[in-house]
């Protein structure tokens, strides 16, 4: 029989049960445009360029064109802003914060010797935040057809209700733990009371008009520490590579809300819920880049980049809690609250990111200016979780490369020098990774700032715009219903860097 009220001791559940979603392998695929106020500043077109901490993030040669040895620092404010509209109702939510983003080092050995041909060689260390999870979207409106009762049932359909009557949530896999939820709080009901039952029932007040609220609170960041070398041949030449160790760390609350004012009868239906998701995931990582800047004349530099796939170890945990209240023709009865109050801690699985490939171009014009443009190409078609021997893994690994695709990024950057004073500009173009192009749709971002030489001390500051829709599904099965959302992140950065 249905337990009216659940509240379990707390505790922790180790599990091999899987809940990973395409979502999860994108956000530690994409990057944000992050790094030094310079980089930022000419959108990250530095492929072959070099001269700057970041842009051996792009093409591991760049620390061989530095002259001599700097340290350098960035801090950053992120200000990111969600418009949503759902079913015609606007909302809108936004977070700032601030982060020491970049700090790193570069050593140059020259080799004094007027006949060699390797002029010199240069070490580096940069750790930058390639992306930052801090973020707030919140989404509210009117469904006329679909109701939270439809995620339940698409993980309840299949499982005998014994499982859902009896059953013990620490000991359940994920899709029989949705289940239990929805069945023990009387979102859904059996088609019959047999314990070989496996077919359910919304047992949410019908009629349409399901006012619905979704709201998503991240922070977090995925870190990226480089360990650079590189060599410089006759100064024409400039070749480099790097060994890069990955950090991420993110959690995420979700909060959904659900009522609706339809038909009362004489049995008791849902009329209101309340259903929240807390995920937290950790993780660490190994990628590797070679890369090659080419002098072809005093002006002219070409570059070429490849950045291998990131191989991640990560691990999740997951608590949720569900209330609802049931209604007949006589009022409302009491609250039912699901909380198990217990941590599922999922069994530790690998994610490989897509490799990718950097072509570049650049002109300087002397001391007086240059102008670069960089193009990556990325197949997120590649994304794969691991093991691929895991049932689960493998059918979301076939579903990515179904839906994902090659993703193109265009950067183009511009300074101009007057004096000790630089100013500069940037354009920055990124394709959707979907192959339906709206359910991520394609990235447009400007940037400027400028920098100021002292010498041996310089100061750089940046802001870049950057704008992107996309469609925000409140979950990957039954409620699909998206959101669509405007995503505006503006950023200002500083650096300081020193010359020793």
């Amino acid at each position: 029989m249905k337990k009216p009220f659940i509240l379990l001791a707390f505790a922790f559940m180790f599990t091999s049960a899987n809940a990973q979603e395409i979502s999860d392998a994108l956000r530690y695929s994409i990057e944000n445009l992050n790094g030094t106020a310079r980089y930022r500043a000419m959108s990250g077109a530095f492929g072959a360029l070099g001269g700057d901490l970041s842009s051996i993030n792009v093409n591991p040669a760049g620390s061989a064109v530095f002259n001599n040895n700097q340290l350098g620092l960035t801090i950053s404010n992120y200000d990111t802003k969600n418009n949503s509209n759902y079913f015609g109702t606007q909302t809108s939510d936004s977070e700032n914060s601030f982060d020491l983003n970049q700090a790193g080092g570069v050593f140059v050995f020259k080799n004094h010797d007027k006949n060699a041909k390797w002029t010199k060689i240069a070490f580096a260390v940069n750790y930058e935040n390639t992306n930052n999870f801090d973020n707030a979207k919140f989404s509210a409106g009117v469904n006329p057809t679909n109701s939270i009762a439809n995620y339940f049932l698409s993980f309840a359909n299949g499982i005998p209700l014994n499982v859902l009557e009896n059953g013990n949530y620490s000991a359940l896999n994920n899709a029989e733990q949705q289940a239990f939820l929805g069945y023990q709080g009387y979102i859904i009901n059996p088609v019959s009371n047999s314990t070989n039952n496996t077919a359910y029932t919304s047992n949410v007040r019908e009629g349409g008009n399901y006012f619905q609220e979704n709201g998503i609170y991240s922070n977090g960041y995925n870190g990226k520490l480089s360990f650079n070398f590189s060599s410089s041949y006759k100064d024409k030449l400039y070749i480099g590579i790097n060994l890069n160790s990955h950090f991420s760390n993110f959690t995420q609350s979700s909060r959904f809300y659900e009522d609706n004012d339809n038909t009362l009868t004489n049995v008791d239906r849902i009329n209101r819920m309340r259903f929240s998701n807390d995920l937290y995931t950790n993780g660490t990582g190994f990628s590797f880049q070679i890369g090659a800047i080419a002098k072809i004349t005093d002006g002219l530099r070409l570059g070429a980049a490849y950045e291998s796939p990131t191989w991640m170890n990560l691990s999740d945990e997951l608590t949720q809690r569900l209330s609802s209240v049931r209604s007949n023709l006589s009022g409302e009865l009491p609250a039912d609250v699901i909380d198990p109050r217990i941590t599922n801690y999922y069994a530790p699985y690998r994610l490989q990111t897509p490799s990718k490939f950097t072509g570049s171009a650049a002109y300087v014009f002397g001391k007086k200016g240059l102008i670069s443009i960089d193009y990556s190409v990325k197949d997120y078609s590649n994304v794969k979780f691991r093991p691929t021997s895991d049932d689960y893994f493998r059918g979301l690994n076939a579903e990515m490369n179904t839906t994902l695709d090659y993703s193109g990024e265009l950067r183009i950057g511009a300074e101009y020098k007057i004096k000790a004073l630089s100013l500069r500009g940037g354009y920055r173009m990124e394709q959707s990774p979907y192959k339906n192009k709206t359910t991520i749709g394609d990235l447009t971002g400007y940037s400027g700032g400028l920098g100021y030489n002292f010498g041996a001390t310089r100061v750089d500051l940046a802001y870049s715009y950057a704008k992107r829709n996309y469609q925000q599904g409140f979950f990957s099965t039954g409620l699909t219903n998206a959101a669509s959302i405007d995503a505006i992140n503006n950023n200002v950065s500083l650096t300081v860097l020193f010359e020793l």
